[in-house]
């Protein structure tokens, strides 16, 4: 489990800090994932690489990887809660997933999205 501390701002892989109710209601929302329940984000969290980003204790975006360790991952249900975009979170949010120690090793990223933005 590492932490990164930026500002105010910090990104943990430490599951039990997650907010697991304000990640499922962001994500039943999101076009990716719309009406998704939430013992599958619960189930998909237990299986993944999560990241959260947090301003203090307040859970503020997420991402999850799905990986082999080696040969591929795949980035997954990555957000920044509206109010706190425009900060530079996601950018920052990325950039430690793709130095992440465990995942150097990654020959291929893939990433989930509809429209590529």
């Amino acid at each position: 489990m590492n932490e990164k501390i930026k500002n105010r701002f910090s990104i943990t892989t430490d599951k039990s800090k997650l907010d697991i109710s304000m990640i499922h209601n962001f994500l039943k929302n999101s076009y990716w994932a719309e009406n998704v329940s939430r013992v599958t984000i619960e189930t998909s969290i237990k299986n993944s690489l999560c990241f959260g980003i947090y301003e203090n204790n307040k859970q503020v975006g997420f991402a999850r990887v799905i990986s082999d360790y080696a040969t591929s991952a795949l980035l997954r249900d990555v957000f920044i809660l509206e109010p706190y975009r425009g900060q530079g979170l996601g950018k920052w949010l990325i950039k430690y997933i793709l130095e992440y120690p465990e995942l150097q090793n990654v020959q291929k990223w893939l990433l989930g999205t509809k429209d590529a933005h």
